[in-house]
């Protein structure tokens, strides 16, 4: 994996990983090189409202509207994932990442962005790996990497996320999608 970009890419916790944040997550990664990763665990809605922090933003965010877990560092925090359709140039106040992916600045006035991104998900903190980390953990088995598709960072559904990543996978992770969240519990 030396010199080789997983930005853009799925982490998707292996059944190695059998607590904690990322028990069965799904992490979009944002950024990797020499210097670490982070990403964003998309299937960690929480109960809160999304206007319990940014009100501006509400009406504007891909359903279900409440804050996602992003990851454990900088819970205090918040990012803005957006969708923009197109190979147009940047919106004011988005920073594009990698496809149509980027970041909103949500200090940005809602009305000045809403009309050029196609989806918005907000999150509370998110997942990062200092150098050579998240490298060792995917050696040692914690983490698949997948290939990403355009829905995945807004799905509707996103408690099903892990075994629906795993399910559209032609190789043996199709079945470990069957496996239990506790296998004590089978």
């Amino acid at each position: 994996m030396e010199n080789e970009t997983l930005a853009g890419q799925l982490l998707v916790a292996t059944p190695q990983i059998g607590e904690g944040v990322f028990h069965r997550s799904v992490v979009l990664l944002l950024h990797h090189d020499a210097d670490g990763a982070q990403g964003v665990v998309l299937n960690r809605p929480m109960e809160a409202p999304v206007d319990a922090v940014l009100p501006m933003w509400q009406e504007h965010v891909t359903p279900p509207a409440v804050l996602f877990e992003g990851g454990p560092v900088g819970l205090d925090t918040a990012l803005g994932l957006v969708t923009v359709p197109g190979d147009s140039e940047e919106p004011m106040g988005v920073k594009r990442l990698f496809g149509g992916v980027g970041l909103v600045d949500l200090d940005t006035p809602p009305p000045l962005v809403v009309p050029e991104i196609a989806g918005l998900r907000i999150f509370a903190g998110y997942a990062g790996w200092s150098p050579g980390q998240l490298e060792d953990e995917v050696e040692t088995g914690s983490w698949y990497v997948v290939d990403a598709e355009a829905r995945d960072a807004f799905s509707d559904h996103p408690l099903e996320m892990w075994k629906r990543v795993l399910r559209r996978q032609r190789d043996h992770l199709a079945l470990v999608s069957t496996f239990p969240p506790d296998p004590e519990m089978n």
